[in-house]
């Protein structure tokens, strides 16, 4: 019976961890160069609802935001915000994790 018990627990936890994704905006910024100028731009996003996480790759000037299950951030939005730091978004791809 405890083997049984310890099944189900494990599988209900595994599969509301698969459905429970969310998805990935990959952002192209202009002018990120620094440690300094991504923490910038990660104050602003990390603040939005639903954000739960924001990683940089400084060298290609890439913002990997991850939302989420059921987030859902336009490009006029993810555009205001990296204005607002003082950047300029050129791209935006989403990707489904």
């Amino acid at each position: 019976m405890k083997k049984l018990i310890l099944l189900t627990v494990i599988n209900l936890l595994w599969s509301t961890t698969l459905f429970a994704a969310g998805t990935q905006y990959n952002l192209r910024v202009d002018g990120l160069s620094c440690p300094f100028c991504a923490y910038g731009i990660e104050k602003k996003l990390i603040k939005t609802e639903g954000v739960a996480s924001v990683t940089f790759d400084l060298e290609k000037g890439l913002i990997k935001v991850k939302v989420g299950e059921g987030v859902i951030l336009t490009e006029a939005q993810l555009k205001r915000l990296v204005d607002d730091a003082g950047f300029t978004l050129r791209s935006m791809s989403k990707q489904f994790l």
